[in-house]
């Protein structure tokens, strides 16, 4: 960290500033054909902040950012953070009614958006949203249904030319006055088990939180990270995209349909770290050029279908894995040994990241359970966040601070903690709790890397029964059972299994499985 910087007060503004003084024409971000550098992520982000400023964007704002990976999103959430306005990230796959709900509940009075992305039209979706046709950044909107709403820009050039009207001197006296207690994100939950809620996360807690985890990951300055998380997620904006600003590394990232076009760029642009979503990246690995690819460059990382033969471990169980979560800013579970574990430690999550404190309660009692024993996971400490947007603390967090997560786990006496699935996923069946995750992992284990999604359904006389979806499977679904009788015991095992491809996997918005659609391909 740099010496006139203080640990607790750093923002985005400093931290940007800094690295493009230092590192230049590094490449902050490449993503597909777009390469971005830190010298020009600070110019255009300048350029554009300016701009907002002449549309009335200051401290306290609300900017909503919706792209897909990439230079716009990088230089929008730059741009509204730099200048103290609170970053609002919305997710690629929402739908009119979810883009109008977040627009309104999160008071957004900008929204920097991407016309289209995919199959996905943002200008029918905001116009069926909003009743509003004609969308000009010089003209500002009053609309009942989304009452703080005045801009909506399509096209970050026409705001940036609007800086002409803002001089550096009140760009830097704005940047001067946030601090890193100030609110740098809203960044909304999934909404899986219920309605998306808006985490509130500081410019100081975020940024931290990510030093301390490229330390324990190791990422540097010489390192190129390929992570596959949408940026709009704070997977992908914390752990992927601020972890490299302030280690003053390279992002790569893809947006390719192609395959092959995603393994040219991993063969040229050579990423030293992956981090993101194994399952998103299996494709690659059934692409027919993948046996002929040079990607001896990722040596570390947990996106294993795609790593080096001799980096990737025979039974990813048997390394420890990652837990994070939007309301800790990320990644709060790892470990920085990617080694094979002892058979013991199989399914380990880590231990908590520096500056998180943990508890292991019965969620019907609240008294603190013993080592080995299932629980709900509580967290605090500073890389929390704040709050919920529209809640007060007091909604969020118990009286002694304490956050409940929802999740189950089981920590054992060494302090490494076993995730077991959300508290409302439990399947009862026969007065037993059965995780669908570990039903999963164990399908995983005996097919090869079969995908499987567990549900609980509804039996007369069980209460409810185990239940799998198999996606697009290479394994006969009469005979799982008998393959997993050996690993799990008998109230475990699935007694309804259904096939599907893997465009057949209903989704919500936030690209997570829809559990309730899923159980429909059991119907009849």
């Amino acid at each position: 960290m740099a010496a006139d910087i203080a640990p607790g007060t750093e923002t985005i503004a400093s931290v940007l500033i800094r690295q493009a003084r230092t590192r230049t024409t590094h490449p902050l971000l490449i993503c597909d054909a777009e390469r971005l550098s830190y010298e020009d992520a600070e110019r255009r982000s300048a350029l554009l902040a300016r701009g907002l400023i002449t549309l009335g964007v200051g401290k306290g704002s609300h900017v909503g950012v919706l792209y897909p990976n990439g230079a716009d999103f990088v230089i929008g959430m730059l741009a509204t953070t730099r200048i103290g306005a609170v970053a609002v990230p919305f997710t690629t796959f929402a739908t009119a009614r979810e883009l109008g709900e977040q627009l309104a509940h999160a008071d957004v009075t900008v929204l920097l958006a991407a016309r289209s992305y995919r199959s996905h039209d943002y200008v029918g979706r905001l116009t069926e949203a909003l009743g509003v046709r004609e969308f000009t950044p010089s003209r500002p909107l009053f609309i009942a249904r989304a009452p703080q709403l005045r801009h909506i820009v399509f096209d970050q050039h026409e705001v940036a030319n609007l800086a002409d009207g803002v001089d550096d001197d009140l760009l830097c006296a704005l940047q001067d006055d946030v601090d890193g207690s100030d609110p740098l994100a809203i960044v909304y939950t999934s909404g899986s088990t219920d309605v998306p809620k808006g985490a509130v996360h500081t410019h100081a807690s975020v940024l931290g939180h990510q030093r301390n985890l490229n330390e324990i990951r190791g990422l540097d300055a010489d390192d190129r990270l390929f992570c596959n998380s949408p940026f709009f997620w704070v997977g992908g904006l914390a752990f992927g995209l601020l972890a490299t600003l302030v280690a003053g590394a390279t992002l790569v990232c893809s947006n390719a349909v192609d395959a092959g076009a995603t393994l040219d760029l991993l063969e040229t642009e050579r990423p030293t770290l992956t981090n993101g979503f194994a399952a998103a990246v299996a494709h690659l690995a059934r692409h027919h050029s993948f046996p002929g690819r040079d990607l001896s460059s990722m040596r570390r990382g947990n996106l294993y279908p795609i790593m080096p033969a001799d980096v990737r471990p025979a039974d990813p169980d048997r390394r420890h894995n990652m837990l994070g979560m939007t309301e800790a800013g990320g990644t709060f579970l790892l470990h920085a040994d990617e080694s094979d574990q002892p058979e013991t430690r199989r399914g380990s999550f880590g231990r908590p990241a520096p500056g998180f404190e943990t508890r292991v309660v019965d969620p019907d009692t609240g008294a603190a359970v013993e080592h080995g024993t299932v629980g709900e996971l509580l967290i605090r400490g500073p890389h929390l966040m704040q709050r919920y947007h529209r809640r007060s603390r007091e909604e969020c967090f118990d009286p002694d601070g304490w956050f409940h997560t929802g999740d189950n786990v089981r920590v054992d006496e060494d302090g490494y903690v076993y995730y077991l699935g959300r508290r409302g996923a439990m399947i009862k069946t026969a007065g037993a709790n059965v995780s669908p995750v570990e039903v999963e992992k164990a399908i995983a284990r005996v097919t090869g890397g079969t995908v499987a999604h567990v549900v609980g359904l509804p039996d007369l006389e069980r209460g409810e029964i185990v239940a799998a979806v198999l996606v697009d499977h290479h394994v006969d679904p009469s005979a799982l059972r008998d393959l997993l009788a050996p690993e799990l015991s008998a109230f475990k095992l699935p007694r309804r299994v259904a096939t599907v491809t893997v465009t057949e996997v209903p989704l919500l918005s936030s690209g997570k499985v829809d559990l309730r659609r899923l159980r429909e391909v059991f119907d009849g």
